[in-house]
């Protein structure tokens, strides 16, 4: 099974099957958004960035633009040398 795939049955589970289905360059932009909060902030931070970007997509924020904005805030903290986010 493919993430996309994966993401359709998701999407039908949840009753959102009148919501655009994801592609390829979705999972991508959500997997590459998950790596770089893990990475550059905490492992945690994956997982909750892109959930809180899923809330701003919900209220009509632009996926691909928000993506972007919160990979560029997860990597500013790995360039400023910030500590690690404690859970």
């Amino acid at each position: 099974m493919t993430l996309v795939e994966w993401a359709e049955l998701v999407r039908n589970e949840l009753g959102l099957a009148g919501t655009d289905a994801l592609e390829k360059g979705d999972v991508d932009r959500i997997l590459d958004l998950t790596r770089d909060a893990a990475h550059s902030v905490a492992r945690p931070a994956g997982p909750l960035t892109v959930y809180l970007l899923g809330v701003a997509v919900g209220r009509g924020a632009d996926p691909e633009n928000a993506a972007a904005v919160l990979s560029r805030l997860a990597l500013a903290q790995a360039d400023e040398g910030e500590e690690s986010v404690n859970v």
